[in-house]
């Protein structure tokens, strides 16, 4: 599948299952907040796929996941939930880009 179609999916994907996560939670922004959470997660999704580095995908996809997510974590001092969300999609994306984003 072409890379930008694979990372516009994911992206989506991602995004969507982390508003869907958020949903049940209450914040003072809650518009604002899902906004924010959808944008990070759409670029981790995004990026992946289009990262080219001589490591392999998995590993991509885990350093573009953690590193999107520190700026959300530092400012929400939610440092293990937003790292780990993050992490696992960014493993899960990477690992799907190496197999399907040619």
């Amino acid at each position: 599948m072409n890379p930008i179609l694979f990372g516009l999916l994911a992206g989506l994907l991602f995004g969507a299952a982390d508003v869907a996560l958020m949903l049940p939670m209450d914040f003072p922004d809650k518009k604002t907040a899902l906004l924010g959470a959808f944008l990070s997660r759409f670029a981790i999704g995004f990026l992946i796929p289009l990262v080219k580095l001589p490591i392999s995908p998995w590993l991509i996809g885990a350093l573009v996941g953690l590193l999107v997510s520190l700026p959300d974590a530092v400012i929400t001092k939610a440092y293990a939930p937003i790292l780990a969300s993050g992490l696992i999609g960014g493993l899960a994306i990477g690992w799907a880009a190496g197999r399907w984003a040619g």
